[in-house]
């Protein structure tokens, strides 16, 4: 009988995935790549949440002096026996993640920094009394666990010895071991990204490069070093000097399958869950990225949909990557957008794709100097991806899958709305046109706002998907008026209404149906709503609410055209 395993949602930790007999999605395979040609610093660039930390913690596992062979039983690398007896345990590594040394000061995240690498520091506490170091080399150690010579803890890490920090620990472990260091850094970048945040970025750039140079270009104690992180910093002369350097981008072909799922990846991790006819669900929600030749998956959607599936076979797909980011990059690109880049979020919205220039070279300082260089960031971050061939540097951008298009769509509403609310008085028209039963008004606003946003016009989006985004937009104009009570897909009669409003004050009710009709007449879906509110009675709700007045709106949009016509006015007897 087949043993149902638990799947690693938010687990990072190679040992505890195999240990506590998680389903693993085999990576191993990138060892034996990453060895071939033997580079001296390997910089990998990937979106978040495309296994980047796993793969890495994978590395230490593999390579570090006591590694537990029988972790990587039944693995591709297990394969490779002259690779194992010649790699595998043989080494010393120094691991860090620095995707917790970000605050919102350059002195506390200076702080974070040096606790990191004093943490890792404190894995190897046998130097302290090792042989093979001199008591200079000991107090250095001394230094990097934050504990100067007297043994009194010392809580800050002096700014020469952080810079030197990383250096020194791997001289200090290759002479303790007379073997080479390998050096595994993950996202190495996230401190230069919450700096340029919170405005201390040229001190930490600064600290940072500082930091890598000794330990990437000076140092001779180093076998080889693996980095992670969403960019790479050329421009910030961070790698200058590096003789060695492979940068191994989205881009390349080289170790493309091993962030992310493949196809057939995402095929058996369903069978073995008996989740295969879930797979279109899968595929829409979460599959579209391309790196370098190869289409994927976001692991980290695929894992959590799995999860709740097997919890609640009848559970939709959900945005789970939405929800591991503020997707501020979006924002900024809508309010930075004019008419002719609003017209191409339009047509990667609708499915299409727009051709651009993309730099992967950008530093954080330059990140939102220009609306070209977010086209580049939004590549590079996974919130956009490449269809077809490449013609040089030029790409065909297009939005990867539904849930980065629910993105999108939910960004231009919240940005609409605030554009809305900067005209106040005409919103103000716009939402007091409706207890008024002034049809006229409410069809030139609401045709003037369709005009101002971004239309749904892409065929291959269902029906009612075109008509959850007026009827999002109509919403979100009409909540300005906070003293209505609106809701929204309410139960009333015999089914769910579109919105329905109630003015207490004046004991007013309104019901409105948004379609989206099959045909060009927009008229005829006036006609549809107001006939579907009639014959499901949408009114019951607000009768029993004590509305002495109802009006009932069928409003019909197509791309950036609408109409609105006014059902009977229904008044109490």
């Amino acid at each position: 009988m087949k043993t149902i395993k638990n799947l690693p949602i938010g687990i990072e930790h190679f040992e505890e995935v195999r240990r506590e007999d998680f389903y693993y999605v085999d990576k191993t395979g990138m060892i034996k790549e990453l060895l071939r040609d033997k580079a001296k610093v390997n910089l990998f660039t990937r979106p978040r949440r495309f296994g980047k930390s796993l793969n890495m913690n994978m590395l230490q596992y593999f390579f570090e002096y006591g590694c537990d062979s029988s972790l990587f039983e039944g693995l591709a690398i297990e394969k490779e026996e002259k690779l194992c007896q010649e790699y595998m345990g043989k080494f010393p590594v120094v691991s860090i993640t620095l995707k917790g040394a970000g605050a919102g000061s350059y002195e506390t995240a200076r702080e974070m920094l040096g606790s990191i690498i004093g943490n890792e520091a404190m894995r190897f506490p046998f130097l302290k009394e090792s042989t093979q170091l001199s008591d200079e080399e000991k107090n250095k150690y001394m230094q990097l666990v934050n504990v100067d010579t007297t043994g009194r803890q010392a809580f800050i890490m002096p700014d020469a010895v952080l810079e030197d920090s990383l250096r020194i620990l791997c001289r200090l472990l290759q002479k303790h071991y007379s073997q080479k260091v390998i050096l595994l850094i993950d996202e190495y970048d996230v401190p230069l990204d919450k700096a340029q945040h919170y405005g201390y970025y040229d001190e930490m750039l600064n600290l940072i490069r500082g930091l890598l140079g000794q330990a990437l270009k000076t140092n001779d104690s180093l076998k080889f070093a693996v980095l992670t992180g969403c960019l790479r910093l050329a421009k910030e002369s961070i790698f200058t000097g590096l003789n060695n350097l492979r940068v191994l981008s989205i881009t390349n072909v080289q170790f493309d399958e091993y962030f992310g799922f493949t196809d057939r990846e995402v095929r058996e991790l369903l069978e073995f869950y008996g989740l295969e006819d879930k797979y279109g669900a899968v595929k829409e929600w979460y599959d579209g990225y391309r790196f370098g030749n190869t289409d994927l998956y976001c692991p980290w959607d695929v894992v959590n949909y799995a999860s709740l599936l097997c919890a609640d076979p009848s559970a939709s797909p959900k945005a789970f990557w939405l929800n591991t980011s503020g997707n501020d990059v979006i924002r900024i690109f809508l309010q930075m957008a004019k008419g002719g880049v609003k017209r191409e979020i339009e047509e990667l919205i609708n499915g299409g794709t727009v051709a651009k220039k993309v730099n992967e070279e950008l530093t954080y300082r330059d990140l939102y100097n220009s609306i070209e260089n977010l086209w580049s960031v939004l590549f590079t971050t996974g919130y956009l991806t490449r269809r077809g061939d490449a013609a040089e540097e030029t790409f065909h951008l297009a939005i990867p899958n539904y849930e980065i298009r629910k993105i999108f769509v939910e960004q231009v509403m919240e940005w609409f709305q605030e554009e809305a609310r900067k005209d106040e008085p005409m919103l103000d028209a716009f939402c007091n046109a409706f207890p008024k039963g002034d049809v006229k008004t409410i069809e030139e606003q609401l045709s003037a706002y369709l005009w101002r946003t971004i239309s749904i016009r892409d065929t291959s989006v269902r029906k009612n998907r075109k008509e959850n985004f007026y009827h999002g937009l109509l919403l979100g104009l009409l909540s300005h008026k906070e003293d209505w009570y609106i809701v929204s897909n309410a139960e009333s009669g015999e089914g769910y209404s579109d919105i329905l409003i109630e003015i207490e004050e004046k004991r007013i009710g309104i019901v409105i149906e948004v379609k989206y009709p099959d045909e060009n007449s927009l008229e005829a879906g006036c006609r549809a709503a107001l006939e579907q509110i009639e014959k499901k009675s949408y009114e019951a709700r607000l009768c029993q609410d004590g509305m002495t007045r109802i009006l009932k709106y069928g409003i019909a949009c197509r791309k950036k055209d609408c109409r609105v016509q006014l059902g009977k006015v229904q008044d109490a007897e």
